[in-house]
């Protein structure tokens, strides 16, 4: 298990870019092989949804898959119930962290159900998800269920 910077800067870009649209700084991109399969960012904000997760957009974006096996997904932050719930239901195997720091997590679900996860404690995530919740409390608490 390890991690590229090409890959993981796939999903912090979609922080960024989220970030930029005044939108929660969470990205996440998925993987197969080398091959990028779909990328998305938390829209939660932009579209007024109360489901659209940075990686629940990647997965929207990738489309129906019959087969996760080989798949890594790469997301800026640890994945919340409603995510690795998606995660264990479609069987991804493998899930880089960004940063755990900020928010927690299901890192222990994900790997009590066979998901290898490892946290990569990237600043640049934590600084945009800490100037966010700073500027943003509300939709920042909102976004995590009011922890």
């Amino acid at each position: 298990m390890g991690t590229t910077q090409v890959e993981y800067d796939a999903a912090l870009q979609q922080a960024r870019t989220g970030f930029d649209e005044g939108g929660i700084p969470i990205g996440a991109a998925l993987w197969r092989d080398g091959q990028l399969l779909g990328v998305g960012r938390n829209r939660r904000m932009q579209q007024g949804s109360a489901i659209l997760h940075g990686e629940i957009d990647c997965l929207n974006t990738v489309g129906r898959l019959t087969d996760y096996r080989g798949t890594t997904l790469y997301t800026t932050l640890s994945p919340c119930s409603m995510c690795a719930g998606a995660i264990a239901l479609f069987q991804i195997p493998e899930v880089i962290v960004g940063e755990a720091t900020t928010f927690p997590g299901e890192i222990e679900f994900l790997r009590e159900r066979g998901v290898r996860v490892e946290v990569i404690d990237d600043p640049v995530a934590t600084d945009l998800l800490a100037r966010f919740a700073a500027n943003n409390p509300e939709a920042w608490s909102e976004d995590i269920g009011g922890r």
